[in-house]
């Protein structure tokens, strides 16, 4: 490939992503303040107390997806559940395996959790961060071991889930999931 054929790639080519009506933005902000209300609130009552969490960041870009985006494969139920899962997985085991070198267990955590989650059809964006997370979230995250996976990535991507199944499929132009499986 020469020089000149491979930067021309890099202009793209496709038109900008149509806009989104105004109904669509509303029932995506209903859909995650409810959503993140709950995992918000669970957190503080019950786990934080526990010195548990429920909120973890990327939770916030699974409710993007799953209120904003509900077409996106990214956005179905196995690969919002799913894909967290795995990454979490994947990254509670570079922390174990190679949390001695952390630059290496965070490179690896976010690099094996893409090609775990494109093995298994759970590729979830979010997922390279609750990684990342298994990482470099410190003592407290280190802590919870391979609960992490489960609790509060698992959960609160099941959280997340639940609501947005109630919430998304209140307005008749609107369907979710659109596949399970």
């Amino acid at each position: 490939m020469k020089i000149r054929e491979y930067l021309s790639k890099m202009k793209g080519g496709a038109k900008s992503p149509p806009g989104v009506g105004l109904g669509e933005v509303l029932w995506a902000l209903i859909g995650a303040v409810i959503g993140m209300c709950i995992c918000e609130y669970l957190s503080a009552r019950y786990f934080e107390p526990k010195e548990l969490t429920l909120v973890i960041g990327p939770l916030g870009a699974s409710a993007v997806l799953a209120y904003g985006a509900i077409r996106s494969p990214f956005s179905q139920p196995r690969n919002l559940v799913g894909g967290h899962i795995v990454s979490g997985l994947v990254g509670v085991s570079c922390h174990q395996l190679f949390g001695g070198t952390p630059w290496m267990a965070a490179a690896l955590a976010v690099s094996v959790a893409l090609a775990a989650m494109m093995v298994t059809k759970t590729m979830h964006p979010p997922g390279g961060a609750t990684a990342l997370i298994a990482v470099i979230g410190g003592p407290k995250v280190h802590a919870l071991g391979f609960l992490y996976p489960f609790v509060p990535t698992g959960l609160g991507a099941l959280i997340l889930l639940a609501v947005a199944l109630l919430v998304n499929n209140l307005s008749r132009n609107r369907r979710y999931p659109q596949y399970w499986f």
